[in-house]
């Protein structure tokens, strides 16, 4: 019996590690996927101009996974080995700290969370269990020593000024902190300070339910801001900290581009008018944003695009540009978000040869790939006080 019993726990021991060392890379490997559909070939002239791009995606969920950006891997979308293939100037890295059984798109509860288990699978510190916050710190903490394993080929975005070292040949890739949600702020107004000082510099208000904040799109509500929400908006504001819609219910999105005195970003997403899925933006919400200035970030996957076919993006873009502006128009993949797509980020030339494909000039290229969400970036986490008066009343001429 005392064999059968040391050969009985050994075995359970074994499949133990076993489970905890493969369980989180094959699951990530079956929930981030490339779908491996034929693309069109890239022209010389599309990679020419591609090369010299300054691109900047405003949406990736890479932190969520057990694995480091610094190690090339055979899955998910995102490693600094693919950043630097597709010519990735920033990459904002979004910290997923809770979703819920059974996630879709039109009604979750907030009484279940799944990432508890992945925490626990992931064997991440075990303050991190029970706790969203600590989710999200450790998520900074992942993100802060991928730049300290970086050899410089990383740096982190924390202010304006710091915009100014993504230039030149040998730059590095800038690596920016968000939030997929602050329900992260557990209630307390205090943790939004812990956030930002963790290095946060834009947040999703909402994710996949409702919260403390706001209605999500996805919730049981769908109701706008709370209280407790619009104060939160205006301390992310006053402290430069960027408000992200994506995810937001239409009531939500409508007081916050009401109350809005910096640009606003709709992080990752698409739009009613290309794909009519309820999370996309409706044109007057197209037009909201773009009164404040901000910018819309389309991603590559079918929830955003209603397929994954980089033609797509480019017609997501070209409604933009005709109903608002080329100006208000950017990038935001979700890669690594739980999605399929066409490509990794490493294939982003895609995108452009896409962009050229459907006519668009290069200076709108440029505009849409980077320049455009840069310009919001310098804006948004400048603290207020810091601002022009003219920069922080965004016009109706802004709109038009």
């Amino acid at each position: 019996m005392k064999k059968f019993l040391l050969s009985f726990f050994g075995l359970f021991a074994i499949a133990t590690a076993a489970f905890f060392i493969f369980a989180p890379s094959v699951f990530e490997k079956q929930t981030n996927m490339v779908d491996g559909k034929s693309l069109p070939p890239i022209t010389p002239e599309a990679q020419e101009l591609h090369d010299s791009l300054m691109i900047v995606d405003l949406h990736g969920d890479t932190l969520l996974w057990k694995r480091k950006i610094t190690d090339s891997v055979d899955r998910g979308h995102i490693d600094l080995q693919r950043l630097q293939q597709g010519n990735v100037g920033l990459q904002i890295f979004s910290s997923v700290t809770k979703t819920p059984r059974g996630q879709n798109y039109d009604s979750n509860s907030a009484d279940t969370d799944q990432i508890t288990l992945l925490a626990i699978a992931q064997l991440q510190p075990y303050r991190t269990w029970f706790s969203i916050l600590e989710r999200q710190l450790w998520h900074a903490t992942k993100l802060g020593r991928a730049v300290a394993d970086s050899d410089g080929a990383i740096t982190l975005i924390s202010k304006p000024a710091d915009i100014d070292g993504l230039s030149g040949n040998d730059r590095p890739i800038g690596v920016l902190f968000s939030a997929e949600g602050l329900q992260s702020l557990e209630g307390k107004r205090a943790n939004l300070q812990k956030l930002y000082d963790a290095g946060m510099r834009m947040a999703g208000l909402v994710h996949f339910f409702d919260n403390e904040l706001a209605g999500s799109m996805h919730g049981e509500k769908k109701g706008g801001l709370t209280d407790f929400g619009r104060q939160i908006v205006t301390d992310m504001e006053d402290m430069g900290m960027i408000v992200d819609i994506a995810h937001s219910s239409h009531a939500t999105v409508a007081e916050v581009l009401k109350i809005a005195r910096r640009p606003v970003v709709s992080s990752h997403g698409g739009l009613q008018a290309v794909c009519g899925v309820n999370r996309n933006l409706t044109d007057e919400e197209i037009k909201g944003v773009a009164a404040t200035g901000g910018v819309i970030g389309l991603g590559y996957w079918d929830g955003a695009m209603c397929d994954t076919d980089p033609k797509s993006v480019a017609k997501a873009v070209k409604h933009v540009r005709d109903l608002v502006g080329i100006e208000f128009v950017a990038l935001g993949s979700d890669f690594d978000g739980a999605v399929t797509t066409r490509f990794d980020t490493s294939g982003i030339v895609h995108i452009t040869q896409a962009f050229m494909d459907a006519g668009f000039n290069e200076d709108e290229i440029r505009a849409v790939m980077g320049l455009n969400a840069l310009r919001v970036l310098r804006q948004g986490m400048s603290p207020l006080k810091d601002l022009p008066k003219q920069a922080v009343e965004p016009t109706q001429e802004s709109s038009q």
